[in-house]
């Protein structure tokens, strides 16, 4: 993992233990701090990351003001266990037409800032196993006592069905290459697709959410884009053990992720790309970089 302070590419990065909530309570200087989860399905897990935000960091100490649950259509007890766990959810339902069924991670995310009140909102997964309030409190060390952060992603171990190192299997083949070859600015983030970040409310204004799950990619690149690689930063949290998804399931994230990628850099047309076009202009990036 990167040690605490500046990767080679000029990432910031840190650890979560260098934060305690009661310190990060005082550094809020009268700004507001709102925990947002888009979930479908999650009902296994959802109320128990609620239940422990609202204890640890509402109750015990008023480090978050609000918890908001986008419930992207899920067919479960998602909405009532998070409902019940203390979070205000919000229902996501098609607000444009022609924008498909208006579902999905990036409608999710757009519609939680949209609901979110806080000045810094914090993105949460709803499907973790072992979550614990450095979570919050982690991402929110920079963003509360470093002035020129501005944006930060979380990043972690992840196994897979309890082998160590071998989760995260679209962002090690599919996302850090693209990055490191079309993005090298990017290249010193080790999990560009995490769902758990922070950021400053209007850094989330400026930049568009993608639809579906290309979001948190093209999330990285507009806001570093936007606001410059200075503004990142990034946090390990340890371990994180979700729901893992069968490798067939992930075709459709890594197609996703591919698209977001090649449309930031100006190589894919409106409705897709042209693979020849696509692999030609890869490779004359490579070159350039060498």
């Amino acid at each position: 993992m990167i040690a605490p302070g500046r990767s080679p590419e000029s990432i910031a990065s840190f650890d979560h233990s260098q934060y305690r909530a009661a310190a990060l309570v005082e550094a809020k200087h009268g700004r507001s701090v709102s925990v947002c989860l888009p979930a479908r399905n999650e009902e296994a897990t959802v109320g128990d990351i609620v239940a422990v935000v609202r204890r640890d960091l509402i109750e015990r100490v008023r480090l978050v003001d609000e918890i908001v649950v986008v419930d992207d259509g899920s067919t479960d007890r998602t909405a009532d266990h998070a409902a019940r766990a203390g979070a205000r959810v919000v229902t996501l339902i098609p607000t444009t037409a022609g924008a498909g069924d208006g579902s999905g991670k990036g409608q999710a995310l757009a519609r939680a800032t949209v609901e979110a009140t806080g000045d810094i909102v914090v993105f949460l997964d709803a499907d973790v196993r072992n979550f614990g309030p450095h979570f919050v409190t982690g991402l929110l060390g920079p963003l509360l006592l470093r002035p020129e952060v501005a944006f930060v992603k979380a990043f972690y171990r992840r196994p897979l069905h309890g082998r160590r190192g071998e989760g995260g299997r679209v962002s090690e083949l599919v996302a850090r290459p693209l990055l490191a070859r079309l993005f090298p600015h990017l290249s010193g983030v080790v999990q560009p697709l995490a769902g758990e970040c922070a950021a400053q409310r209007r850094v989330l204004e400026e930049v568009d959410f993608a639809d579906g799950y290309g979001v948190e990619l093209a999330m990285l690149i507009d806001v570093a884009r936007r606001f410059g690689v200075g503004c990142l930063a990034q946090v390990d949290l340890g371990e994180r053990v979700h729901r893992n998804r069968p490798l067939a399931e992930l075709r459709s994230q890594a197609a996703a992720v591919l698209d977001v990628a090649l449309a930031r850099a100006g190589i894919a047309g409106v409705d897709g790309y042209d693979g020849d076009q696509a692999f030609m202009a890869i490779t004359a990036t490579d070159r350039r970089l060498a």
